[in-house]
């Protein structure tokens, strides 16, 4: 399929598809005329980038995946380096939620106190 194909099967556009590939996380085959062409891969690739970058990943956090889909396994979070990644967003999320959870309570104590 050529670009503005899977632009529109992955919900995205073809600007973000040639920047994927700027950052290596996309590579497409190119016709004899220049076109660039992506397989069914492709469009899996794309979707696992879009998904993780919805869900707060920065793109280069999503090449462990890229490539763990690319070395064939079923999940991109079935490597070590993709498992490293998400235990560090893990970590993060969770450091975030404790000092959320402070502020609030600080916020909460304001309150009280001023009532």
């Amino acid at each position: 399929m050529r670009i503005g194909e899977l632009a529109d099967q992955a919900g995205t556009s073809a600007r973000t598809l040639r920047y994927y590939e700027e950052h290596g996380l996309l590579s497409a085959r190119r016709t004899a005329n220049g076109y660039r062409e992506y397989g069914e891969d492709d469009l899996r690739l794309v979707r696992e980038i879009r998904s993780l970058l919805e869900i707060g990943f920065s793109l280069e956090e999503t090449r462990p995946f890229v490539e763990c889909l690319r070395s064939g396994h079923a999940s991109g979070a079935q490597c070590p380096g993709s498992v490293a990644v998400l235990g560090r967003k893990l970590a993060d999320l969770d450091a975030s939620i404790g000092r959320l959870v402070e502020i609030r309570r600080r916020v909460s104590l304001e309150l009280e106190e001023n009532a």
